[in-house]
C-alpha cells in the first residue's frame, strides 16, 4: 500500500505542477459569450443544411468524376449536367416500398438506421468553419460549440455511430448482414485506435484538444508539415472508418451481397447512405482542422493586407475549398484502387499501423522535448534531427534483421523431373522442370482387362 500511496502522491504533484501551465492554453479560443440560445439554433440549422446540400452535390460529383475516369458520361439526363439526378434518386427512395424481413428484430431493425444517420451530424458541431463574424447584431464564432476535449468527442461519436451498423446486421435475421456487421465492428475498432494515436501528435504540438485552439496554433505553420506521418496514418484510417473503397469490406458486393444493409429499403436504406457521406465530410473536416490550418488562408494569401483574407466570411471559403479537395481524394481513390482482402486489411492495421504510430508518437514527444530544451520553437531543426536519428536506427535494425533472416533461410530443393499425378491431382511443372515420362504397362490382368496404374487407382 505504501508504494501505491507514493505513486498516487507523485501523480497528484505532477498534475498540480502542470495544471497552471495548461490552463492558459487548453481552453478553447472560440468565444461564445455573445451567442444567445436562438443564435445557436440558427447555426445548428445552418450546419444541417450545409451538410445536406454538400451530400447532394458530392453524390453527383462522384458519379460524374468516376464516369470521366472510366470514359463514360455519368448522369447527364435529369437537369443541366445531370444535377437533378441525386434529387430524382431521393424521390425514388421515398416512394419505394418499405420492407421488413419476417425474422428481423423489428424494434432494433428500425432503430439502427436512426442511430447511423443522426450520429453522423453530431461530430460536425465542434468543427470551426470560420473566425468570429457578426450575425444578427452579435459577435459569434463560425462554430456551433467547442470544449477542451472536442476531438475526443468526435472519436466518441464515431464509436457510437458504428452501433447502427452492428445492430442493422444483427437485427436483419440474415447471414450476410450479420457478417457485414461483424466485419464493420472489427474494422472500426481497429482503425479508431490508429486514428486516435495519429492525433496524439497534434495534441503535443498544439498543447490542446480544443479544435479552435488547434486551428489557432497553426497560424504560422500547418501541422501537416511537422506531423506528416500522422497525416498519412490519418488518411488511411479515415478511409477505414468510413467504409470507403478500397476498404469498404463491411459491404463488399462480391462477398456479402450488400453487407449490413442488404435487407433495408426505402428511406431506411437512405439513412445509411446519408450517414456514410456525412461521415466522409466529418473526417475530411477533421483533417482540415487538425492538419491543414482549418479555416485559415493558405500561406502567402494569409499575409496579404495584414491578414484580411483570414477575417469574416473568407474563412468559410478556405474551409470549403480544403474540405472539397479531400472529398475529391475520396472519389479519386474509389475510381482507382481495387478492394483489398479483409485479412490483409486487418493485418496491416494491427501488425503495422498501430505499432508504427506508437513509435511516431514517442518520436514526436522527443521532438517537442528537443524544442523546449535545445531549439526553442525551431520545429524544422528539431524534426529533422529526431527523424534522422530514428531513421538511422530503423535502417540499422532492418539491416541486422534482414541479415539474420537470410542466414536462417533454408534453400528449397526443386527436382528437375516431377510426376504430375504424384499427389492424385495434375500439377503443371515449374519453369526449368520437365515431366516424368509414363512407363508403359504391358502386363494384362488374368481376366483380360488392363491393369490399373497407381495413379489411376488413386483417382478411382
Amino acid at each position: 500500500m505504501s508504494l501505491i500511496a507514493t505513486l498516487a502522491t507523485g501523480v497528484q504533484t505532477g498534475v498540480d505542477t502542470i495544471a497552471p501551465a495548461l490552463a492558459s492554453t487548453d481552453n478553447p479560443v472560440a468565444d461564445f459569450s455573445d451567442t444567445p440560445w436562438w443564435l445557436s439554433l440558427v447555426k445548428a440549422l445552418f450546419v444541417f443544411v450545409f451538410l445536406l446540400i454538400n451530400v447532394v452535390v458530392v453524390i453527383w460529383f462522384e458519379r460524374r468524376v468516376i464516369g470521366r475516369m472510366q470514359q463514360r458520361p455519368g448522369p447527364n439526363r435529369a437537369g443541366p449536367f445531370g444535377l437533378l439526378q441525386t434529387l430524382a434518386d431521393g424521390i425514388k427512395l421515398v416512394l419505394q416500398e418499405d420492407l421488413i424481413p419476417d425474422k428481423a428484430d423489428k424494434a432494433v431493425f428500425l432503430l439502427a438506421p436512426i442511430i447511423a444517420g443522426t450520429m453522423a451530424f453530431v461530430s460536425f458541431a465542434i468543427i470551426p468553419m470560420g473566425p468570429m463574424i457578426s450575425l444578427f447584431g452579435h459577435r459569434t464564432p463560425m462554430q456551433l460549440t467547442d470544449t477542451p476535449v472536442a476531438v475526443l468527442l468526435v472519436l466518441a461519436v464515431a464509436g457510437v455511430g458504428v452501433y447502427g451498423i452492428v445492430l442493422a446486421g444483427w437485427s436483419s435475421g440474415s447471414t450476410y448482414p450479420l457478417l457485414g456487421g461483424l466485419r464493420s465492428t472489427a474494422q472500426v475498432i481497429s482503425y479508431e485506435i490508429a486514428m486516435g494515436l495519429s492525433l496524439v501528435a497534434i495534441f503535443l504540438y498544439s498543447g490542446s484538444m480544443s479544435t479552435s485552439q488547434i486551428v489557432a496554433s497553426q497560424k504560422n505553420l500547418w501541422f501537416i508539415l511537422p506531423a506528416f506521418f500522422s497525416f498519412l496514418v490519418y488518411v488511411v484510417t479515415m478511409l477505414g472508418e468510413t467504409n470507403r473503397l478500397p476498404f469498404d469490406l463491411a459491404e463488399g458486393e462480391g462477398e456479402l451481397t450488400g453487407g449490413f444493409h442488404t435487407e433495408y429499403s426505402s428511406m431506411r436504406f437512405a439513412m445509411f447512405f446519408l450517414g456514410e457521406y456525412i461521415n466522409m465530410f466529418t473526417v475530411s473536416a477533421l483533417a482540415t482542422t487538425m492538419f491543414l490550418g482549418g479555416w485559415q488562408a493558405p500561406p502567402g494569401i494569409a499575409a496579404i493586407n495584414d491578414g484580411m483574407f483570414n477575417q469574416g466570411w473568407w474563412g468559410l471559403l478556405w474551409f470549403v475549398i480544403k474540405l472539397w479537395l479531400i472529398m475529391f481524394f475520396f472519389v479519386w481513390l474509389r475510381g482507382t484502387l481495387p478492394r483489398v482482402r479483409y485479412d490483409q486489411f486487418m493485418r496491416f492495421g494491427w501488425k503495422f499501423l498501430i505499432p508504427v504510430t506508437l513509435l511516431w508518437v514517442v518520436a514526436v514527444a522527443f521532438i517537442r522535448g528537443a524544442q523546449l530544451a535545445f531549439f526553442g520553437e525551431n520545429t524544422r531543426t528539431a524534426t529533422v534531427i529526431v527523424v534522422g536519428v530514428i531513421a538511422v536506427i530503423a535502417l540499422a535494425v532492418a539491416w541486422v534483421w534482414d541479415g539474420k533472416r537470410a542466414a536462417a533461410a533454408v534453400p528449397v530443393e526443386r527436382p528437375d523431373e516431377i510426376d504430375p499425378f504424384a499427389g492424385g491431382y495434375p500439377i503443371p511443372p515449374l519453369p526449368g522442370q520437365h515431366l516424368r515420362e509414363p512407363i508403359p504397362q504391358d502386363v494384362q490382368s488374368p481376366a483380360g482387362q488392363p491393369e490399373l496404374t497407381d495413379q489411376e487407382a488413386t483417382r478411382g
